[in-house]
């Protein structure tokens, strides 16, 4: 409806008796009226006051103005709760698009990176016991010394691809436990191998079993991430 809200042009309830109608348009038409010479005097006030006092003091066009008010604050209601609705709805969907994108990274960077990374770092650290155990045989011994070399050889080659993949996507915000993870992994293992190539070039045990004592901190620290990636898979 496009003419202003009469009750709230004469300041009254909508519950206002016909008395209190009558008192507030006396005291409005006083304080706006033309003829009043007053500085509150406002032509297109009192006519709205006019109007509105016109309306509300018939019984009969009072109730059909009611009438109209309420239909059209039911209208408005209804309008009110179709935008929150579509709001909500408009919501849902950024909601969905948003975890249907954080699915996908989580997806790729499972494929891409996690599977590939801990295939590398398996590659790396299940072979160590075995090498170790064939070189105990004769740690002086060329040949041996020369495989365990190339054992490491192999290892740092695997380190250094399950590096760059590491690298090549950003960890998704709700794994950043598992990564966390792999990282101290890598470095780790990339520690372990710094001293047990010192161990072939100088054959001290020291470094031997720091190495060693590396290579079991990285199996953990695996075996952590493989837990924890259980509970997004």
């Amino acid at each position: 409806m496009s003419d202003p809200n009469h009750y709230d042009t004469l300041n009254v309830s909508h519950s206002a008796t016909l008395a209190e109608i009558k008192q507030a348009y006396r005291h409005l038409a006083k304080l706006f009226h033309p003829d009043t010479q007053r500085e509150t005097a406002d032509s297109e006030k009192i006519v709205q006051v006019n109007a509105a006092y016109e309306v509300l003091s018939d019984v009969q066009r009072r109730q059909s103005y009611d009438r109209q008010l309420r239909y059209q604050q039911s209208q408005t209601k209804s309008r009110r709760q179709q935008n929150q609705a579509a709001q909500a709805q408009q919501s849902y969907q950024r909601y969905r698009q948003t975890s249907q994108s954080a699915d996908d990274q989580l997806s790729n960077w499972l494929q891409q990176v996690y599977r590939p990374v801990n295939h590398l770092i398996s590659c790396i650290l299940s072979p160590l016991d075995e090498q170790i155990e064939e070189l105990a045989a004769d740690p002086f011994d060329d040949e041996l010394m020369a495989e365990f070399q190339a054992y490491l050889e192999e290892c740092r080659n695997y380190l250094n691809q399950a590096q760059l993949l590491f690298s090549s996507q950003p960890n998704p915000a709700n794994i950043a436990s598992v990564a966390a993870s792999l990282y101290y992994c890598l470095n780790q293992i990339g520690d372990g191998i710094e001293d047990l190539e010192l161990f072939t070039l100088n054959y001290d045990d020291h470094y031997l079993h720091i190495g060693q004592e590396l290579f079991r901190i990285a199996t953990g620290l695996l075996s952590e991430a493989n837990s924890a990636i259980k509970d997004f898979v």
